[in-house]
């Protein structure tokens, strides 16, 4: 088993979490197995994902997905994403 944590600002949480649920088709093709999605305390535009995973590899390979960096670009996030992997 392997997860993600993806931490980056959005330009408007609400019009990001459209997004981020339309693509709910791509995660599952990509193999996510749970999700989940929190806003920091005070700061509700800096968002964190976390994405399980059944390996490593396949989490990679999901954050690999051109259409993934679209997505995020469509849901108005700010900046460089930072993406970290846990096994």
């Amino acid at each position: 088993m392997a997860l993600s944590t993806v931490l980056h600002h959005v330009k408007d949480f609400d019009a990001f979490r459209k997004v981020y649920d339309s693509a709910a088709p791509m995660q599952q093709a990509g193999g996510v197995t749970a999700e989940s999605v929190h806003r920091m305390a005070g700061d509700p535009d800096n968002v964190l994902i976390i994405h399980h995973f059944d390996s490593l590899a396949a989490a990679q390979t999901f954050f690999s997905n051109p259409a993934l960096k679209e997505a995020m670009q469509r849901g108005g996030v700010i900046g460089e994403p930072r993406i970290e992997f846990f096994e």
